[in-house]
This record gives C-alpha cells, sequence and structure tokens, in this order.
C-alpha cells in the first residue's frame, strides 16, 4: 500500500450537514461483572517499572505480525511546544494496516478506508511504571464499515491486532475501563458525495487535493499521512476504482485537550478520511467518522474537551462546505 506520512498525528472529521448516515447503539448495559470488552475502545495495560517497553517496540511487534506501520509519532513534541507541558511521560499515536485486510474487504464494502489506517495510542502517565495502549475492537470497527462482525477477514484482523499486544507486552491484559459508552447524539459517519468537475477525472481529483490540502493549515489542520489503497489493490488486479485515497487528519489541540481526561481517546486519533471513484462513474465518495463517534464510545462529559472538538467540528464542516461548492 503506498503510502506518504506528513507529520503529526490526530483526527478531526466531522459532519458536514451533506449526508450523514448511520447511527450506533452502545453496547447493552452490562452487569458489574462487566469485562474489559464492553466499549468499542479498550486498552491494554502492562506493567513496565523496567522501561523496557517502548513505542518502539510495540511498533516491531506490530510490525513482525504483518501490520505496516503509517506513523507513530511523539505527541510530547507539539504538546511541549504548543502548550508548553503535557501530563505524559510519554505518548504516541500510532497508525497502521494490514494489506491483506484491504485486499480481502475493498471491492464489497466500499467503507473499509474508515479505518484503513487504523489508530492506536501508546503512553505513561508522569510518574507511572506502566504502559497502555487503546484501540477499537475489530467488531466495532466492523459494525461502522457496514461489515459483518463475523466477516473472516476483520476476524483475523482482530487476531492479529492482540497477537502483537501480546507480543509487545507479554504480561498485559485488557483493563475495565471506567465508563461505560453512551448512545450518540448524532449520526457518526459522515458522508459526502460531489460530481466529478470536467472530463478528466485525473484533473478532477489533482484539482481537488490541491484546494483540499490549501484549506487544511488555516483551519488548524494537518495531514499526518495519505495512504492509497487502489495502489495495492491494482497491484492485485483489483480494479474497481479509478482512485481509493485515505487522508489522515489531526488537529493537535483537540488531541493535547481530550488525551488529559482520556488518553484512549488516540484509537480515533488520526481520523482516516476516504475518498473514492469507482470505474465507470462520475460521482466521487468521502466518509468519515465524526466526533460523535468519539464523545459517545469514550463517554465524554467535561466541557474542555466537548468544547474543542464540537468547535474543530465546525471549523471542518464549514471548510467541506466551501470546497463541495
Amino acid at each position: 500500500m503506498k503510502l506518504i506520512t506528513k507529520g503529526l498525528v490526530l483526527s478531526l472529521l466531522v459532519s458536514t450537514g451533506l449526508m450523514a448516515v448511520e447511527k450506533t447503539a452502545p453496547a447493552a448495559a452490562a452487569p458489574k461483572a462487566e469485562t474489559a470488552q464492553t466499549n468499542d475502545v479498550r486498552v491494554f495495560k502492562s506493567d513496565n517499572a523496567d522501561g523496557k517497553i517502548t513505542a518502539k517496540t510495540v511498533e516491531e511487534a506490530f510490525k513482525k505480525a504483518g501490520f505496516t506501520i503509517a506513523a507513530n509519532n511523539d505527541m510530547n513534541f507539539p504538546f511541549k511546544r504548543d502548550f508548553n507541558q503535557t501530563s505524559f511521560d510519554y505518548y504516541n499515536l500510532m497508525v497502521v494496516y494490514r494489506k491483506d485486510t484491504a485486499l480481502a474487504l475493498a471491492t464489497k464494502y466500499p467503507d473499509i478506508g474508515l479505518f484503513t489506517p487504523m489508530s492506536l495510542s501508546i503512553w505513561c502517565k508522569k510518574g507511572d511504571k506502566t504502559i497502555s495502549v487503546s484501540s477499537l475492537k475489530a467488531s466495532a470497527m466492523a459494525k461502522i464499515m457496514k461489515i459483518p462482525e463475523d466477516n473472516p477477514a476483520m476476524v483475523a484482523l482482530g487476531k492479529k491486532v492482540e497477537e502483537a499486544l501480546k507480543s509487545a507486552m507479554p504480561k498485559g491484559t485488557f483493563i475495565k475501563l471506567p465508563y461505560k459508552m453512551k448512545k450518540p447524539t448524532h449520526d457518526i459517519i459522515t458522508r459526502i458525495s460531489f460530481e466529478q468537475k470536467g472530463d478528466d477525472w485525473e484533473d478532477a481529483k489533482d484539482d481537488f487535493e490541491t484546494a483540499f490540502e490549501g484549506e487544511l493549515a488555516p483551519n488548524g489542520f494537518v495531514m499526518a499521512g495519505f495512504t492509497d489503497v487502489n495502489y495495492d489493490l491494482d497491484e492485485h488486479d483489483i480494479e474497481d476504482y479509478l482512485f481509493y485515497d485515505v487522508y489522515s487528519i489531526c488537529k493537535i489541540a483537540v488531541i493535547y485537550e481530550v488525551a488529559k481526561l482520556h488518553p484512549e481517546a488516540g484509537a480515533f486519533a488520526p481520523c482516516s478520511a476516504y475518498k473514492y471513484q469507482k470505474k465507470g462513474e462520475k460521482t466521487v465518495h468521502m466518509a468519515f467518522p465524526n466526533v460523535y463517534k468519539w464523545i459517545a464510545a469514550l463517554n465524554i462529559t467535561d466541557k474542555a474537551s466537548i468544547d474543542v472538538l464540537l468547535d474543530a467540528q465546525k471549523k471542518f464542516e464549514a471548510m467541506l462546505a466551501k470546497l463541495s461548492k
């Protein structure tokens, strides 16, 4: 899978008032004997008193499990640069994908780009002697992407994530989070579609990308990475798409604020926003998980986090409205 890594990591892609679909209900209320698997987001935690487990060793474990690493960014650098402080000894946002998952699913399930690549956070709070890694359950990703939860490719993906985590942190366990996810107040996936401008799809694609990237910085966003999914599809004679691109978008202020109480928010950061056009069609489709999934899945209630999330949503909404004209 061809990719370009451009910078920091966090995502915030939001509803544009264009066409949003799919409201996902939370897991059913569990009894007090609730397990660590109740929520969509899960955290794998291990003692790390000797400091031998690091973000780099976690990355290496994922590589050995067959994942491609699109990014593994140290967020303490921008936290200190932009806010003069951090509450972590280290906080990394890692972006990974498996080529075989995309190849198996892209033809039948075009929403595969919502979590190709998928995101994880790796952290240690100041003074702690532990290491934690957050991720989104494979069954949760499947549900959001409208893929059956028992789809073999998704089941295999989930097993590979666990294999990598257990290899990196042999004494680690999935911990019980101090909350249950709640029902979203809005649709959690935003979808927009627009018609190709002009007769040449390549020129139209290039023009859109130039305009899109030009709007990011003025609105406070950074493109952390870019993944050309169609590169691998073409290499394996899967010829459904003219292009299938995935953007990783970040806004440092959001992950800085949200991670204070919810460091596991890195399971959504960066957010993968796809853009594709099928062969024989003139319509371009884009989609991404919006901030309401963050708020619901993490049961975010503090005003500071909600304010920064919704502010970023508003900015991205305005940006997309401008580009879609």
